[in-house]
């Protein structure tokens, strides 16, 4: 079966990524999360935006913060994933600058269940990695695909990543959403709706 070929080589794929991922030192880190800020504040499609979903980084994802940050300076809605159960999507609550965050699942954080909610128009995805057609290899659970399968109202899914994430091709099951772009320490690559 197809599907059950796919999952062996995303599996296979997440741990060469998680490898790559870990093998850069904290100041590359540092490095590529400023220069992916700058790129995203460059491009005016995604800049414009109003509601714009992040995500509170594990310890090797790309931090999104400064950008997250700034976009609250800048009088945006930002909003959290928070994971409810396995198997729904994710519940995208409103993060008011100075609001405390809680746990959210999988070691993330989130606002208050008691935080509205919103729609966003462009989501911020972490991710393990990337191919040149935008695919994006998460890690494994569905939530984002769940959370955004509606076609006419999908947001603008752009995927965060070290340019060390890159892949040349990742295998892409029916229910998997394609990137619209990724930005990287290297720039932007853009490959759908923006």
């Amino acid at each position: 079966m197809v599907v059950e070929r796919n999952e062996d080589t995303k599996a296979g794929l997440r741990g060469v990524a998680k490898a790559r991922r870990a093998a850069l030192t904290p100041a590359e880190r540092a490095h590529a999360a400023q220069a992916v800020a700058q790129a995203f504040f460059a491009e005016p499609k995604f800049a414009a935006r109003q509601v714009i979903a992040g995500y509170w980084p594990l310890p090797e994802e790309l931090d999104c913060r400064p950008i997250l940050q700034r976009l609250l300076e800048d009088g945006r809605t930002v909003v959290l994933p928070a994971i409810i159960r396995r198997d729904e999507p994710l519940q995208m609550r409103v993060w008011e600058p100075e609001a405390p965050l809680y746990p959210a699942g999988f070691g993330t954080l989130a606002p208050s269940e008691l935080a509205p909610q919103a729609r966003p128009d462009l989501v911020l995805l972490p991710l393990l990695g990337f191919d040149r057609l935008g695919t994006r290899l998460g890690y494994g659970g569905g939530y984002y695909d769940r959370s955004f399968a509606e076609a006419e109202a999908r947001p603008v899914m752009v995927g965060l990543a070290y340019g060390a994430q890159e892949f040349e091709i990742i295998p892409r099951d029916e229910h998997d959403i394609a990137l619209d772009a990724v930005v990287t320490e290297t720039g932007i690559k853009e490959f759908g709706r923006i």
